[in-house]
């Protein structure tokens, strides 16, 4: 696990074992094909015990954050359009797969209160109503937010303060694979207290024995997306990564049963 350098406690990291994140609600697990992101697919993946979502953030043009990858909704949806354009009353009446609505990010923190749920902002225009959301339910402890986009992680960092969990800016990440000295690492590095980085990136191995050690020694989880594969979940486990965001929410738990870790 960690090192101690990470001197802020996260309570959204506080858990006995990996972390297993529910990928859009778990969007290959067989009951979920064709509805990510929605309430039934959540729903299905805290009825296998999952205490950790993942979902992704948009807002509308009229400023409702809902959860949904995509910036359009034609992908998996029965509407076209750009969210960040359409009122939210459009937005509401798409159905992903042609028979869930899409969730605002309130109702799925209202609706499961012991749930940790993992944010990645997909656009500048969410970062308001993101924090806003969070401050009106009182989430700061149960959410960490990452995304793409180093501006809009201190972008959120700016607002809400030390108190939320970020992910690991992508230019904080090349510090941590960088052979910098740990004093430089640390002080560019500490404003997050986990790595999330995918296994490789463009043929490049990303988690190594080595980048999961240094991470340690800067006081960092480090948790891998989106693992499917159940032997390369294994792998990364016997590396020491501290948590995994899948799509195959019932392999992963398949996996950390098998291995007396999942905690339910």
């Amino acid at each position: 696990m960690p090192g101690t350098s990470q001197k802020r406690h996260y309570p959204f990291l506080d858990h006995d074992g990996p972390l297993a994140f529910a990928h859009r609600g778990g969007a290959l697990y067989e009951p979920n094909l064709g509805i990510e992101n929605s309430m039934r697919a959540f729903a299905n993946a805290i009825e296998l015990g999952y205490q950790y979502l993942e979902t992704d953030v948009h807002a509308t043009s009229d400023g409702v954050l809902v959860a949904f990858h995509d910036e359009d909704l034609d992908r998996v949806t029965d509407r076209t359009g750009r969210i960040a354009e359409l009122p939210y009353t459009e937005v509401a009446q798409a159905r992903i797969g042609g028979r869930e609505p899409i969730p605002t990010l309130e109702e799925i923190l209202g609706t499961w209160p012991q749930a940790r749920v993992n944010i990645d902002v997909k656009h500048e225009n969410a970062i308001r109503p993101l924090a806003e959301t969070i401050v009106r339910t009182a989430a700061h402890d149960r959410v960490c937010v990452s995304s793409f986009s180093s501006s809009r992680v201190h972008a959120v960092r700016r607002i809400l303060g030390p108190r939320v969990a970020t992910g690991l800016s992508p230019v904080g990440i090349v510090f941590v694979k960088l052979p910098l000295p740990r004093v430089l690492a640390g002080l560019l590095t500490s404003d997050a207290p986990c790595v999330q980085v995918p296994a490789s990136y463009r043929g490049f191995r990303l988690v190594t024995p080595g980048f999961v050690e240094r991470a340690h020694g800067l006081g960092k989880q480090v948790h891998v997306w989106t693992v499917d594969e159940a032997e390369v979940m294994v792998d990364l486990l016997d590396q020491g990564v501290d948590g995994l965001i899948s799509d195959r929410i019932d392999t992963l738990r398949e996996v950390l049963v098998a291995r007396a870790q999942w905690a339910s």
